[in-house]
């Protein structure tokens, strides 16, 4: 068997060698993700509940009441009026959250 010529070595050397040199310049560039990641924001809550109704029971409405049935009558219908103010502010707070 004959010994192979320089220039064939260098050749095959080349051919040969040429795979790992492009494997190593593949490796070597960064590769690029893009992910999306959601994370919450707080936000200012901005929910206006409207005025304060005119409850029934005010000074003045008792103080003009005919007999005490008619001022625990006012005192009731404004008990049951905050009970329902309260609940419409409650649902505007659990809104913010």
């Amino acid at each position: 068997m004959k010994p192979l010529p320089r220039k064939a070595k260098l050749l095959l050397s080349a051919v040969l060698a040429w795979p790992l040199l492009t494997a190593g310049m593949c490796a070597s560039t960064p590769r690029i993700e893009v992910r999306e990641v959601q994370v919450p924001v707080p936000v200012p809550c901005a929910v206006d509940p409207g005025p304060d109704p005119v409850y029934a029971d005010t000074d003045e409405a008792l103080r003009q009441a005919p007999d005490l049935f008619g001022r625990a009558q006012l005192l009731v219908a404004g008990r049951l009026q905050r009970m329902a103010r309260e609940r419409e502010l409650k649902a505007a707070n659990e809104g913010c959250r």
